[in-house]
């Protein structure tokens, strides 16, 4: 294995950053993260040869949910239902093992990163690191950017702890729709409201109808009496209400979905809770209290059924939101969270989501519409254990909050405070905060860290903080645009006033050969290690930019895979056939044929380098393969060969140089232009060849040879074929002398070497 980034790179050249994406350490990687992570190197690489010093970080992500989960699946564990500190060593276990594999796996596929060494891959559950989160959420703190409030939030039962939009799927399914009757108390009148979750209707804190219904308007104001828990609210019109669903009367509650809460805050009523923490029917519920959401709803419609108050169902569409972590449904759960200032923010983000270059530019619309559908602050407490701690102590007298002084890793839930006495009275005991932050709260600030603690000794990066942005690049899939993109540039801004970083690149997923999603669950995964086993790093990172520009999903094919092995060997056996001359030290001049493979390179290299400064690698690998094989390898190498080798004298000694000049040339280009995407063989041949790494030099420049017509290579392409077809016809080997063969005149600048090449005779 080749150490790929030699120690003494040039301090003064100009720092390329990458935001590089600290995979989750929950489990190992499978075909998705090692194309993705393969491609973020060839980032790295390219700006390598275009003359820059890359600071390439590595990074493991341990914090939050997943490495939870990962733990109390792997132990066989409740984590609410052992001492925190013996989970957090289960958790710390998990983190190893996985961490290991991916590094491991990450040197296997190449990665050109600052550094593999344990203790210099930076981590998100160092001390030092959670040190530096606490620190932002102090300063936000005290620019009164963050504040508590009890209020409903995405709560996620099954993991015990509030989620935020941005961590909410929806599922499209069938539901039942139920139209129940009820009397208007005044008049003794019998409507009828719809709803889909009647074990909500004890939580109703109003009945509301369009304005412009005319069925209902004489009700304005009236009392709605419902039976079984002998309820009686208001009845009152709003806009919210489609004329068209059900009756056209709908229940509001505390809560059933988004509307109920904006319409219960807006008419400023007292929420009550139909449904606990644990997903649970609660004491107003009456008898059904204690029962799971689903069972105390058939319940509940059995009971109303027998009422008589049940007048119609209907099975009609339905989209609920599920946890992306649990997939448990979500319930709206009122309690008391901290919040980080989001919607204050909307409008500068908006600015940076237009002038930020995405590549490819069409993924800046996950952003925008992401913008416009926030609707709140970002709840970023959360009631889990492996994560960065709130730093926060309360006065056990006064109940006043107290944060300590930025710079310390602290641990509110088991340690003493750093101060003696309340700021707000004289109380000297006091209790921590057992929450934890959201772990995008950690992940939002990669940027940060890697300018401040490049392998915690570079310190000299910290002074480029100065510029317009932190990173230069954040490479990372278009999953979590919403995300981890949106909370970094939120972040940073309110720290900064500037970007996170200069460019988004994001990528597509790859999916199985069918088209899905690759997932456990379905049994469609490919894990990278056999595949490197059979075929290599250089293997897997070609099939990677051959089969999609970015940004797109790639289906994962091992045949199409095996393809470009054979390309790869192809590679070999071209460098093994031009190394059999020497490379002439005194060029000459050029002869027509050579000239034209040159002006067949430059556009090649034009082309690729044009994709590279994009950061795609799929216009490179395709114009590189295709000009290899079918052009260099299959046309100009068989039109040079004779004259390469000479062996009757029949050439000039400068025809000769001028031949093995360009093969070398070529060769030479083939391999700098190829060595971001497949540095394994790329530098093994040019080692053995020039004897240093092709990873210390730059990319290849224009030969500016302008001598042919365009159309050119194809007339050639063409010729060649018919002879090798007629030959083939006509039972001779390709050695075989032929008669009366006319080289058109757009082919006479090359007649010798055709000549020489099919063995024409005149």
């Amino acid at each position: 294995m080749y150490k790929f980034i030699p120690s003494d790179i040039d301090k003064n050249k100009p720092l390329f950053s990458i935001d590089t994406p600290p995979p989750y350490t929950n489990a190992s990687w499978h075909m998705g993260g090692a194309i993705h992570y393969s491609q973020i190197d060839m980032i790295a690489r390219v700006m390598r040869m275009q003359g820059h010093r890359v600071h390439f970080p590595m990074g493991l992500d341990r914090n939050g949910l997943p490495i939870e989960i990962a733990a109390e699946k792997e132990f066989k564990v409740n984590m609410h239902q052992i001492d925190r500190d013996e989970f957090l060593k289960l958790c710390q276990q998990i983190l190893d093992k996985f961490g290991d594999q991916i590094l491991d796996l990450s040197y296997k596929l190449g990665l050109s990163c600052n550094s593999f060494e344990w203790d210099k891959v930076y981590k998100t559950d160092h001390p030092q690191y959670r040190a530096l989160t606490q620190a932002t959420f102090i300063e936000m703190w005290n620019k009164g950017l963050i504040y508590e409030d009890d209020r409903p939030n995405n709560w996620d039962h099954r993991l015990q702890t509030t989620v935020a939009d941005a961590e909410i799927v929806y599922k499209e399914s069938m539901h039942e729709l139920y139209d129940i009757a009820f009397i208007v108390k005044e008049t003794g009148d019998k409507l009828i409201f719809s709803t889909t979750r009647p074990e909500l209707i004890p939580a109703i804190r109003v009945i509301v109808f369009h304005p412009d219904d005319p069925r209902y308007q004489k009700y304005t104001g009236l009392t709605a009496k419902i039976s079984l828990w002998d309820i009686e609210v208001k009845i009152i019109s709003h806009p919210m209400v489609d004329r068209e669903f059900g009756s056209g009367l709908v229940q509001i509650c505390s809560y059933g979905d988004t509307e109920d809460i904006r319409v219960i805050r807006e008419l400023n009523l007292k929420p009550v809770y139909a449904i606990n923490s644990y997903a649970k029917l609660t004491e107003i519920t009456g008898k059904y209290q204690g029962m799971s959401v689903k069972k105390g709803r058939e319940a509940i419609i059995k009971d109303l059924s027998e009422l008589g108050v049940i007048e119609d169902k209907k099975i009609i569409p339905y989209r609920y939101p599920i946890s992306e972590r649990s997939n448990a449904p979500i319930e709206f759960i009122g309690m008391p969270e901290y919040y980080l200032k989001q919607e204050d923010y909307i409008g500068d983000l908006k600015e940076y989501a237009e002038e930020l270059p995405f590549h490819p530019p069409h993924m800046k619309n996950i952003w925008l519409d992401w913008l416009d559908k926030i609707s709140m602050d970002w709840p970023i407490s959360r009631r889990r254990f492996y994560g960065t701690e709130i730093p926060i102590w309360y006065c056990k007298k006064c109940n006043h909050a107290m944060v300590p002084e930025p710079g310390e890793y602290y641990q509110p839930w088991k340690e003493d405070p750093p101060f003696d006495q309340c700021e707000n009275c004289d109380g000297k005991e006091f209790r921590g905060d057992e929450r934890t932050m959201d772990t995008w709260m950690d992940s939002s600030i990669s940027s940060l860290y890697i300018m401040r603690f490049p392998n915690n000794d570079d310190h000299s990066l910290i002074e480029k903080i100065s510029r317009g942005y932190l990173a230069n690049i954040r490479p990372q899939g278009k999953d979590i645009v919403r995300t981890w993109l949106h909370y970094s540039m939120l972040r940073i801004h309110q720290l900064f006033e500037k970007p996170a970083f200069e460019h988004a690149w994001i990528s597509g997923h790859v999916v199985s050969e069918s088209g899905e999603k690759m997932s456990k669950s379905k049994g469609n995964i490919t894990s990278p290690e056999p595949i490197l086993d059979r075929y290599g790093g250089d293997a897997l990172r070609l099939f990677g930019t051959m089969e999609a520009s970015n940004g797109s999903d790639i289906r994962f094919s091992e045949e199409r895979l095996r393809g470009g092995s054979k390309f790869l060997n192809k590679l070999y056996n071209i460098a093994r056939f031009i190394s059999s001359f020497p490379n002439p030290e005194n060029p000459v001049e050029l002869i027509d044929t050579d000239k034209w493979i040159l002006e067949e390179l430059d556009r090649v290299i034009e082309l690729s380098i044009s994709g590279y400064l994009e950061f795609d690698f799929h216009p490179a690998a395709r114009a590189i393969r295709n000009f290899t094989v079918e052009i260099f390898a299959s046309h100009y190498m068989e039109m040079v060969k004779n004259r390469a080798y000479n062996r009757d004298g029949q050439f000039s000694a400068e025809a000769v140089i001028s031949a093995r000049n360009t093969l070398h040339l070529v060769l030479d280009a083939i391999l700098r232009l190829m060595a971001p995407i497949t540095p394994f063989i790329t530098d093994f041949i040019y080692r053995e060849l020039n004897n240093r790494s092709i990873h210390l030099e730059l990319f290849p420049n224009k030969s500016e040879i302008v001598q042919f017509e365009s159309g050119l290579t194809e007339l050639i392409m063409e010729f060649n074929s018919k002879i090798w077809k007629y030959k083939k016809d006509n039972s001779l080997s390709l050695r075989d002398p032929i008669k009366g063969i006319e080289i058109i005149h757009e082919l006479k600048p090359f007649e010798t070497d055709l000549a020489a090449m099919h063995n024409i005779q005149k």
